[in-house]
């Protein structure tokens, strides 16, 4: 199933055992912060705000479908940005720890904000550098167009244990870069985005790196 138009996002979002109106009414509100933000930053493409429930909500929110619901405490998202994933996944699951890393400043400031705005308790606004962020671990780790597949896992690896899911969109990239990664003991696939019939997601555990004890 590929989410062609907003219709079909909107309907999709609604079978998820995760919603409610409460996160209509939070999308809807954050659409209409996003055209105005998006005039002072370019938080998104301007593009891609005409199909934002395809393109940064589902695209987010289908991480979660690969998450058993007991495993997601506590989640981890690199490089947020404009807060893809780590906005919709604290907006759907009020009971899992969100922390968003994200170093450049006025990004930092519209993440912040938002987290205000609708009171998501949840969501932690990590303010710096994967580099810099205090070693522990989670149970699910997501990066969105982050960085290349071995550059993301050398910086990254340190937050996981052999059962954190990682949730990696990587698009059009997403076989290439899971064929060409060496070096790691890992149990990553792709799984069909739902939202571009030409992208992928990969999903797995990582065990560790090849020659060390996981």
């Amino acid at each position: 199933m590929i989410l062609r138009d907003e219709l079909a996002a909107r309907a999709w979002f609604k079978s998820l055992p995760e919603w409610n109106d409460d996160v209509g009414l939070m999308l809807d509100g954050l659409t209409a912060l996003l055209v105005v933000e998006n005039d002072v930053q370019n938080l998104v493409s301007g593009a891609s705000l005409e199909s934002v429930w395809v393109r940064h909500y589902a695209d987010s929110a289908q991480l979660l479908t690969h998450v058993p619901r007991e495993t997601g405490s506590s989640w981890l998202d690199l490089g947020t940005g404009a807060g893809f994933p780590g906005l919709i996944i604290a907006m759907l699951r009020p009971d899992c720890e969100v922390v968003m890393v994200e170093s450049r400043a006025r990004r930092i400031e519209w993440l912040r904000r938002v987290c205000d705005i609708f009171s998501l308790s949840n969501a932690v606004v990590a303010g710096e550098r994967v580099e810099a962020l205090e070693t522990r671990q989670f149970r699910a780790i997501s990066a969105r167009a982050f960085a290349p597949l071995p550059r993301l896992l050398d910086l990254s690896a340190r937050f996981s244990t052999s059962d954190t899911v990682w949730l990696l969109p990587k698009g059009r990239s997403a076989r290439q870069e899971l064929q060409e990664l060496k070096g790691w003991n890992h149990l990553f696939h792709v799984e069909q985005s739902l939202t571009d019939a030409d992208s992928g997601v990969i999903v797995g555990t990582l065990k560790g790196r090849k020659g060390k004890k996981a």
